[in-house]
């Protein structure tokens, strides 16, 4: 518990799971442990706007956290066709919803074979290069059209540490519509909103709905893998960047939290002390040196938030450090 967590505190529209589990707690991955005397509450992933989180000592003396819930009042929506549904309080995101809903909604992994099969733009009447919304454009026919679509680019390549190849990164770019036309092999295709500019050769892909994966905050345990790429392609990492991680939905859910290590290089113990890969620093038959491993130390957090079969998203929490591809994420 820390020293300055609030006796008292409402929770307010705009929080998050996290924030507020970051408020009370050292180890935010704990904060179903504070919920023990809560027996009507059977979820602690679920708070509300408007409950009130008190601390109290139990019975044994323990520090637990007392929710004190209003009952909600039952209000009705009116649509403006006239029908009346009921409305029902939203609990607040575990993680910040406006960071991660484009990667949820958009992004995705895919193996080249997927990518190669799918049908491309091809280009419209006007002989442009670059398409918007409302733009008709030509594409390849694909033997199983759908009317709702998707145009997607291939951003990277993902590959692990080994070197080996995974999988596609695959950026979104817009929604589209088959139009009904008949013009032979090819299909017209109407832009109804493009996020960024569609150009020839981009993809065109069955609309994809990815439903939000429901996140139970938990700390990982024996999981370890590595980070492998950032989906903005920059260098230097920070808080609120989101990493793509070399572990799979076999081995970690939406909400495994993992801490960050950085390792430094390996040093040749020898006369003068080398790093490994510094000029001069030979080993040989004669003057082996000895080779050590430095400790890994952490230099900040990551919350999974949506898996794939062969790698996962993960949102970086916090960072004492810049972070870089290559560093190694495990038990926090």
């Amino acid at each position: 518990m820390k020293n300055s967590a609030p006796e008292v505190y409402v929770v307010k529209k705009g929080d998050t799971l996290w924030d507020i589990s970051n408020m009370y707690l050292d180890k935010p991955w704990l904060w179903p442990q504070l919920w023990r005397t809560n027996i009507h509450i059977t979820n602690p992933h679920l708070i509300y706007p408007g409950d009130k989180l008190r601390l109290v000592k139990n019975e044994k003396g323990e520090t637990v956290l007392e929710v004190v819930r209003e009952l909600a009042k039952t209000e009705i929506k009116l649509s403006p066709k006239g029908i009346k549904s009921f409305k029902t309080a939203e609990p607040i995101p575990a993680l910040p919803w406006s960071v991660i809903k484009p990667y949820i909604e958009n992004e995705m992994i895919m193996s080249k074979q997927a990518y190669d099969r799918y049908p491309y733009v091809l280009g419209n009447q006007e002989g442009s290069v670059r398409y918007v919304t409302n733009n008709l454009v030509l594409g390849k026919a694909s033997r199983r059209s759908k009317k709702d679509l998707n145009i997607v680019r291939k951003q990277n390549e993902l590959y692990d540490m080994d070197g080996n190849f995974i999988g596609l990164q695959i950026r979104h770019l817009a929604d589209a519509k088959l139009v009904d036309a008949d013009i032979g092999k090819q299909k017209l295709i109407k832009i109804i909103q493009a996020k960024l500019e569609v150009k020839r050769g981009d993809k065109i892909i069955p609309a994809v709905k990815n439903v939000p994966e429901e996140i139970f905050l938990s700390a990982a345990e024996v999981q370890t893998g590595y980070i492998i790429d950032d989906l903005e392609q920059h260098n230097l990492l920070g808080k609120y960047n989101v990493v793509v991680l070399d572990l799979g939905a076999d081995q970690v859910s939406a909400g495994t939290i993992m801490g960050i290590y950085r390792q430094g290089p390996k040093i040749i113990d020898g006369k003068q002390p080398k790093y490994e890969g510094e000029n001069n620093a030979i080993r040989s038959a004669f003057n082996r040196g000895d080779e050590i491993s430095q400790p890994a130390l952490k230099v900040g957090e990551v919350v999974v938030f949506k898996t794939f079969d062969i790698a996962s998203y993960a949102l970086i929490t916090k960072s004492a450090r810049v972070i870089k591809r290559g560093m190694i994420v495990a038990k926090p």
